[in-house]
């Protein structure tokens, strides 16, 4: 017998709820399971599971990309630096910058190479997704000739 999927939905609301974090996913999962119900019949409804899922989120927020720049995307897409297995200074400095913005992070320029692999990695991910939306929607204004 196949596993259902957990989907993040509000039962009361019937709408689907985007985790942003592990907090989220923990409150997504008591409430499915009826332990929320149970803890708030106990504790009262101010348990403090809102701060809970709050500081959680924090500590462990889902990685979530923002949009590249038109500029990031093309020096992305125009350079070799995603399909090289050597990076001049600059060229990880400006990765780097472009990796940091888009997934929030805090990296540094490093000697370590499986680290520098996870950053281009992680940018290729991100323009192909790009290029595979930019494909699709293509194909889908495309006008095709009656037969």
């Amino acid at each position: 017998m196949a596993k259902k999927k957990l989907t993040p939905i509000d039962i009361e609301e019937n709408t689907i709820i985007e985790p942003n974090g592990l907090g989220d996913t923990i409150e997504i999962v008591l409430e499915k399971t009826g332990i929320a119900k149970v803890a708030k019949w106990i504790l009262g409804e101010d348990c403090g599971c809102e701060k809970r899922k709050e500081k959680l989120n924090k500590l462990f927020p889902y990685l979530k990309p923002k949009c590249l720049t038109q500029d990031e995307y093309k020096y992305l897409t125009t350079t070799k630096v995603l399909n090289s297995n050597v990076l001049i200074p600059s060229e990880q400095r400006e990765l780097l910058k472009i990796y940091n913005r888009v997934f929030s992070q805090k990296r540094q320029p490093t000697s370590c190479g499986s680290c520098l692999r996870e950053v281009v990695n992680g940018l290729n991910k991100v323009v192909n997704e790009y290029k595979e939306e930019s494909e699709s929607s293509k194909i889908n204004t495309e006008i095709t000739p009656n037969e």
